[in-house]
C-alpha cells in the first residue's frame, strides 16, 4: 500500500512539473510579434485624364478614364512595431473616351494594373480604443495601362493617404483606406546648347482617388 501511495504521489508530482513546463513553452509563441499581413480588398477609382499627342495650339486633347471599381492583393512585413512595409497590387478595369478627338471605336476598355510598395505607420491615439488604429502611408512603384489602338503603357506613379487599422482579434483585422495616386504619363528630358546647355525636365501628372476596404490576416 505504502508503495503504491508513493507511486501516485510520484506521478502526481511528475504530470505538475510537465503541465508547468508545457505551460512555460507556450508563453513565448502567445507573446511573440505577429510580423506579416495579408489583405485582400475591394475599392472605388475616381475618374482620370490622360494628356495626348500631339499638342495643337490652342487644344489639349486628352483621354478620360471613367470611375470604377477596383480590387487587389498586399502582403507586408511590420518592420518596427508600428511600421508596415507592403507589396501591393490593383486593378481597375473601366473605360476610356475624348469628346475633343476622333477614337475608333469612341469607347474602349482601358485596364490599369498597378504595382505599389507601401510604406505605413500607425499612431496610438489617447482616448481611442487599443484595437482601432489609425495611418499615414506613401507609395511608390509602376502603373501599366493596356486597351486596344496601342493605348498600352508603365509609367512611374506614387501615392499619399491614410486610413484605420481595426483589430477586432490577434490574427484577423479590417483596413479602410483612401489615398491619392498620381501617375507620371508624359516624361520628357530636353537639353538645349548654344553656346551653353541648359536641360529642361518637364511631365504630365495623370492622377486620381482611390477608396478600399478589406480583410487583414495579421500572423
Amino acid at each position: 500500500m505504502q508503495t503504491l501511495r508513493t507511486s501516485a504521489l510520484i506521478a502526481t508530482l511528475l504530470i505538475a512539473v510537465l503541465s508547468t513546463s508545457a505551460l512555460h513553452g507556450q508563453q513565448p509563441d502567445q507573446l511573440k510579434p505577429l510580423r506579416f499581413d495579408f489583405t485582400a480588398f475591394v475599392g472605388y477609382r475616381t475618374i482620370m485624364d490622360f494628356p495626348i499627342e500631339p499638342h495643337v495650339s490652342g487644344m489639349n486633347p486628352s483621354v478620360e478614364l471613367n470611375a470604377s471599381p477596383s480590387y487587389g492583393v498586399s502582403f507586408g512585413m511590420w518592420i518596427r512595431q508600428d511600421d508596415l512595409v507592403e507589396f501591393r497590387w490593383a486593378r481597375q478595369d473601366s473605360h476610356i473616351h475624348s469628346d475633343d478627338i476622333d477614337l475608333q471605336p469612341p469607347r474602349q476598355r482601358l485596364v490599369l494594373d498597378q504595382f505599389h510598395g507601401d510604406f505605413s505607420h500607425e499612431y496610438f491615439v489617447d482616448n481611442w480604443a487599443a484595437w482601432a488604429r489609425p495611418f499615414v502611408m506613401a507609395s511608390i512603384g509602376a502603373t501599366h495601362a493596356s486597351g486596344n489602338n496601342n493605348f498600352n503603357f508603365t509609367r512611374f506613379s506614387f501615392g499619399i493617404g491614410g486610413g484605420i487599422r481595426f483589430y477586432p482579434s490577434r490574427h484577423v483585422g479590417f483596413k479602410i483606406q483612401a489615398e491619392w495616386l498620381p501617375v507620371v504619363v508624359d516624361p520628357q528630358v530636353s537639353v538645349f546648347c548654344s553656346p551653353g546647355c541648359i536641360v529642361h525636365v518637364g511631365s504630365s501628372v495623370a492622377s486620381q482617388g482611390e477608396v478600399i476596404v478589406g480583410p487583414v490576416l495579421h500572423f
